[in-house]
């Protein structure tokens, strides 16, 4: 996300294998520790879906399109089953 916000500094208590973790996915990416976080909670703190993907969500659970089976959409793994 590349938008300016105002930033403030805040410090956080983690599990050290935590941030080892989130340290080799932000190398993965070839971003900062910080732009990693940051990305995260931003995506946490605003993803909700708009009626319009909400419709589609439940269109597609019901299994109404192209007389499907229903999709389960509880998971990647799920969802990849149910399309099997």
């Amino acid at each position: 996300m590349d938008i300016a916000l105002p930033k403030k500094i805040q410090s956080f208590r983690l599990p050290v294998e935590l941030i080892e973790r989130l340290r080799q996915l932000a190398k993965r990416e070839n971003r900062s520790l910080n732009n990693y976080v940051e990305t995260l909670l931003l995506d946490a703190a605003y993803r909700e879906p708009n009626d319009a993907t909400i419709a589609a969500m439940k269109e597609a659970q019901s299994g109404s399109l192209r007389n499907s089976a229903p999709l389960d959409i509880t998971s990647i793994e799920a969802l990849e089953r149910s399309m099997g």
